[in-house]
């Protein structure tokens, strides 16, 4: 059996269980949490190629891209630059890190309450990022929608059955 851990005793039989509606919401509910990570990666790689978001937030990267002073004239390189990997990474990092505690939280306060302060972290997260003046106020935006997207991860599957 892959990824078994545990041992049958005894004659094993064939699973005759049918497609219940709980399977189903589950499935739905565990791949719109995918779907979150993959709407970020197309969201926030699109707008770190805008010449106006590169200009506001990082205008090194934009200089890099426009006057052609890539190494090698690279694609990859003309976007080599610490602050926009930390800009694009830390919303996975903090999910990563917030799924963790959002176990925690659940099972201390219940899903209610876990659901609510993911919620929270990413509407204050998200208006963070659209009042941004500066790549500060941008990259806590995005740990907090990172945070919003491990508890969306981690609560929102339902493990009570």
């Amino acid at each position: 059996m892959a990824g078994g851990g545990f041992i049958a005793q005894g004659p094993v039989g064939n699973y005759n269980g049918g497609l219940t509606t709980f399977v189903v919401i589950t499935c739905i509910v565990a791949a719109m949490g995918g779907l979150l990570f993959g709407y970020d990666i197309g969201i926030s790689g699109g707008v770190t190629s805008m010449d106006d978001f590169l200009m506001k937030f990082f205008p090194a990267v934009y200089h890099r891209t426009t006057d052609g002073s890539a190494r090698d004239n690279n694609q990859y390189c003309k976007y080599d630059n610490h602050l926009l990997t930390l800009f694009t990474s830390s919303l996975y990092l903090a999910a990563l890190v917030a799924s963790f505690f959002a176990s925690e939280i659940t099972r201390v306060f219940g899903r209610k309450v876990s659901m609510f302060l993911g919620g929270l972290s990413f509407l204050i997260g998200a208006i963070l990022n659209g009042i941004a003046m500066n790549i500060i106020v941008l990259i806590i935006g995005r740990i907090l929608l990172g945070v919003g997207v491990g508890f969306a991860n981690q609560v929102y599957i339902p493990t009570d059955h």
